[in-house]
């Protein structure tokens, strides 16, 4: 079906129920992966594959179901914000952190700091009241995360500048969730992705040439690739923007509290890097707080 008004069609309700626990699993599994496909790439030629792939998809979507395009420079503008925010100063940092050493479940657990940073900037810029019991989540998630990190040993490695960029990552992903409740409006998600992936493709490709440029085609890189186009680009990025604009921001962003027991748990079945029991007792005291933090009043 075509939609010519621009608008997100309203799904049921019921619908939306497993996509909190879709986005986690493959928000996660995109940290090990990505590790993996950045052994035989460099960040920026991944990145640029990657929007190219997405792009390519996109642009058949677009062509079978004809979505309405953002009217006017200012939607122009708040798409291209995110789209900035989300697929080059996220991604970006992201992949570099972890291509200069960092392990993936440690690059996971600080951009998923963000429900703190999240909760903190939320009432003065979008005018959501986080209540205490949100706080508390967080908190709990908090150290459930940091104790699935800290019980993993040598295992996750982290330099000053693998920290930085992962914190740079960070501050990236916060702003583009606030900017996307306080000025998104419910473009259709086909429009939205096409046009941010071809400008985070167009972003990126003089940074390609800017930086080493390497890159060796493999069976690893191969399916890596497939899965960072399809299960981050193409689902889990929809999925995060969905679920930012049809709920409130803090709740939304709990859940990235699961992000790094998960990213530990994938991570130890592709990369090898095991769980310790303390590192199980750290998913149960986040998943606690996830479930605090998104509780709904009675």
């Amino acid at each position: 079906m075509t939609e010519t008004n621009g608008a997100v069609p309203a799904n049921p309700r019921r619908l939306m129920l497993p996509a909190p626990y879709l986005f986690v699993l493959l928000w996660s599994a995109g940290f090990p992966v990505a590790k993996v496909a950045l052994h035989a790439s460099s960040p920026f030629v991944l990145l640029e594959l990657r929007y190219l792939c997405a792009a390519g998809a996109m642009a058949v979507l677009f062509a079978i179901l004809r979505p309405a395009l953002p009217r006017g420079a200012r939607q122009w503008r708040d798409v291209a914000v995110v789209g900035v925010l989300v697929q080059v100063v996220y991604f970006g940092l992201t992949y570099l952190s972890l291509y200069s050493g960092a392990s993936a479940t440690v690059v996971a657990l600080i951009v998923s700091l963000q429900p703190i940073l999240v909760a903190v900037f939320a009432p003065a810029v979008v005018g959501e009241h986080v209540r205490v019991g949100q706080w508390c989540g967080l908190v709990l998630g908090l150290a459930g995360a940091m104790t699935v990190i800290l019980a993993g040993g040598g295992r996750t490695s982290l330099t000053l500048a693998g920290g930085a960029l992962a914190a740079g990552a960070l501050a990236g992903i916060v702003a583009a969730m606030l900017y996307e409740r306080r000025f998104g409006v419910g473009h259709h998600p086909v429009s939205v992705n096409l046009i941010q992936y071809v400008l985070g493709a167009a972003l990126c490709l003089p940074l390609v040439f800017l930086g080493e440029g390497h890159l060796e085609w493999t069976v690893p890189f191969a399916a890596a690739l497939g899965y960072l186009v399809i299960g981050n680009s193409l689902v889990a990025v929809t999925l995060l923007l969905a679920m930012t604009r049809a709920g409130q921001v803090a709740r939304v962003a709990s859940l990235f509290f699961f992000v790094p027991p998960m990213a530990a748990v994938i991570a130890w079945i592709v990369l090898g890097e095991a769980v310790t029991p303390a590192g199980w007792l750290g998913i149960a005291v986040a998943s606690a707080g996830v479930s605090l933090a998104t509780r709904r009043r009675a």
